[in-house]
């Protein structure tokens, strides 16, 4: 396994260069660089005309997700939402709609790049209840307790650490706060060269959790009312070009990736009377 800063290091690097490309060009040419795969049809039409027409337009395109984490957890006003890397801002901006004045929606991202750009699409879009953070997904800047709701958008995928995001999650969580995220996750067992192949297409860089193991993971952390629905699942013909270009027998590969790697929103609840002693919560 890559190390934690390694990873990191990469990550940076690849979605700095998204980031520069939309606020340059207006379009995220990243997708066409071979070391970000976070391509059609993982990243389109995750958002309605209706969604994307109230925010800028570069937060839109800046949107690297597999999922549509707004869409699909209830937000109330005057909650405080907290977004795991939180790129060009999108789901930031439309958690920040959805909570209204007496609300607050953090950004978290470590990549100064994509702050920049979330903060110019805060600017022109008129929000003033939003805060984007530099941080690590994996050490959160906030209290113990302060965030109603986090969601995120295909992020802790991209964690060497995942049980240490797990586990910040659940810290800054007030007792019956909710997670709600968006994530690549593959299902059943998948032989190694093959979930190589396959998650380098999907994921960006190839750290997806199988299902069951990221439920197991949320459980650890102090998680209840786990759920895992599947939202995209991804076969093998819709990687064929990135595949053939790797030199991978697509055909062959074809019967061990059926319906083996997919998007899902996976949701979980903080319990109302958690006590978490060691980090000092209680």
């Amino acid at each position: 396994m890559e190390s934690t800063t390694s990873v990191q290091e990469q990550v940076k690097a690849k979605y700095g260069s998204a980031a520069r490309a939309v606020a340059e060009s207006g379009s995220v040419q990243a997708c066409c660089d071979p070391g970000l795969r976070c391509c059609d049809p993982i990243t389109t039409n995750l958002y309605s005309a209706d969604e994307k027409g109230r925010i800028p337009e570069k937060a839109a395109l800046a949107s690297l997700g597999c999922g549509n984490p707004t869409a699909l957890i209830e937000l109330h006003p005057g909650e405080t939402v907290l977004d795991l890397g939180s790129g060009g801002g999108i789901d930031v901006l439309l958690s920040a709609q959805r909570v209204g004045p007496t609300g607050k929606a953090y950004g978290l991202d470590m990549t100064e790049e994509m702050l920049a750009l979330a903060r110019e699409n805060q600017r022109q879009a008129g929000v003033t209840n939003v805060e984007f953070l530099k941080g690590e997904i994996e050490n959160i800047p906030l209290p113990n307790g302060s965030v109603d709701v986090i969601i995120s958008n295909c992020v802790i995928n991209l964690s060497a650490d995942k049980d240490r995001v797990l586990s910040e999650a659940f810290r800054v969580l007030k007792p019956g706060g909710r997670f709600a995220v968006s994530d690549v996750v593959t299902r059943g067992s998948v032989p190694e060269q093959v979930r190589r192949s396959m998650l380098l297409w999907v994921g960006c860089i190839a750290g997806a959790l199988e299902e069951n193991e990221y439920v197991d993971k949320l459980v650890k952390a102090g998680f209840t009312n786990v759920s895992v629905e599947p939202t995209r699942v991804y076969n093998v013909e819709d990687a064929r070009q990135f595949l053939t270009e790797a030199g991978v027998d697509v055909d062959e590969l074809a019967p061990q990736v059926h319906q083996k790697f997919l998007s899902a929103f996976l949701r979980a609840t903080k319990p109302a009377e958690a006590c978490c002693a060691s980090s000092g919560c209680c």
